[in-house]
């Protein structure tokens, strides 16, 4: 890998594409930093560290965590990517639903482009529902509950509607940088900027870590973090290889075919993309009850159960179900990105086959039923992995998700953007090395 990169930085194109990537999330982190106008920044300071770890902490834990920290400080990046991750699976999901969505995808690059005009749009819209919540609870103390310092200087619908515009055009903007990292850059430019936000928390959590514990628990839990890494790394590489083999067919004068291949299927088919469901969804109900309450005090029954079960990641109910929830999604999400039918019919139109199976159906069928088998241990992976954390604080009884950066979600974002970064830059220098033979 290092040596892929040392090559990397001596050829002009790639290096510009590497300093360009790195100038963008450079930019991306300073915004993220920048104070938004009308909040009080040293009083935000001051919440956060009276409130760390608290359950105002826990119901943003997925957005704080994918802005690296800058929704608590209500930056100007604070809803940062969750909007167009959020707008990104629905416009997916709706390739289901709405045959149009269903036909734009099959349209090949203009059709893409369409669907991307219409995750834009959504990812707006989503933005300002986001911005405005966020700006209304921190208006109404819900956002740093425990904290009793003012966190936005002026709480007139001027004000609050110009925090309101701040938040949903800093959103737009972080839209359009990770495009053009996408575009001019390496890697996926939204993953990338996750990954600079969970990267950047890091040194802070570790420092957190050996202040509060000592160095005897610091280093144990290094080599827990690097234990788990080089775990998460073997099975995100593992994979079934289901042979695949094509007939000999002449076209014109030249015979075509005849050539073994195989199709790759991944143990994790889903990605990370179960645990931003499972996430998003458990934190709905706290949301919505904190939004509806706006400060009385408990009184339901729906109130006593999220308070003690739903607002409490160290119990045995919020773990079950954050684990239940993981497993559900990631099956219904590799049902919806992986068709069979589609697959089995590709291969049936280019002379493909499988060894002992027919095509058309019955190799539909196969791959469903190994699909099946491989998505079980898939799923169980990823909620061991996303529990981590919540296994750890009912183990300790003390502390909070957050100091705990390299369980969950982080973990699966940061090594399956740098495995896919590293792979994109061998690619790229392989495609160079190959330039003289072509030419």
């Amino acid at each position: 890998m290092l040596s892929a990169f040392i090559s990397s930085l001596r050829t002009a194109d790639l290096r510009r594409k590497i300093l360009f990537t790195l100038g963008i999330v450079i930019l991306y982190r300073a915004g993220a930093t920048l104070p938004s106008p009308g909040v009080n920044y040293p009083n935000v300071q001051k919440c956060i560290e009276q409130v760390q770890g608290g359950d105002s902490a826990q119901i943003y834990s997925l957005i704080n965590l994918f802005s690296g920290g800058a929704l608590l400080q209500l930056s100007v990046f604070a809803v940062g990517v969750m909007p167009y991750i959020t707008a990104s699976i629905i416009v997916q999901l709706l390739t289901v639903v709405i045959p149009r969505f269903e036909q734009l995808r099959k349209e090949g690059q203009s059709g893409q482009a369409k669907m991307t005009q219409y995750t834009r749009y959504l990812a707006v819209a989503l933005a300002l529902l986001q911005g405005t919540s966020i700006v209304a609870l921190a208006a109404n103390g819900g956002l740093l509950q425990g904290c009793s310092l003012d966190i936005i200087q002026d709480s007139s619908i001027f004000s609050l509607a110009v925090i309101v515009l701040v938040l949903t055009a800093g959103a737009s903007l972080v839209m359009w940088m990770g495009e053009l990292v996408t575009e001019r850059g390496i890697g996926n430019g939204m993953s990338l900027l996750i990954f600079a936000g969970i990267a950047a928390r890091i040194p802070a959590e570790g420092q957190l870590i050996l202040e509060s514990r000592g160095g005897v628990v610091f280093a144990l839990v290094a080599f827990a973090a690097l234990m788990i890494i080089i775990a998460v790394v073997f099975v995100e590489q593992g994979q079934r290889r289901i042979p695949v083999q094509y007939a000999k067919r002449m076209v014109g004068r030249k015979m075509y075919g005849g050539t073994s291949t195989y199709l790759p299927l991944k143990v994790n088919q889903a990605g990370v993309i179960p645990v931003i469901f499972a996430s998003s969804l458990i934190y709905v109900p706290q949301l919505v009850t904190q939004l509806i309450r706006s400060g009385s005090p408990d009184t339901s029954w729906w109130d006593r159960f999220v308070a003690n079960y739903l607002t409490n990641p160290a119990s045995p109910v919020y773990i079950a179900l954050y684990f239940g929830l993981i497993v559900f999604f990631t099956y219904f999400y590799v049902s919806i990105t992986f068709n069979p039918d589609e697959r089995a019919d590709e291969m049936k139109k280019f002379g493909g086959f499988i060894p002992g199976i027919r095509p058309g159906r019955p190799t539909a069928d196969y791959l469903r039923y190994v699909l099946s088998r491989i998505t079980l241990p898939g799923s169980i992976y990823l909620g061991v992995v996303a529990v981590l954390p919540n296994l750890f604080l009912e183990m300790g009884n003390s502390g909070s998700v957050q100091n705990l950066p390299f369980g969950g979600t982080a973990v699966l974002i940061m090594v399956g953007v740098g495995l896919d970064t590293v792979k994109q830059i061998e690619s790229q220098l392989m495609q160079r090395n190959y330039e003289g033979f072509l030419k």
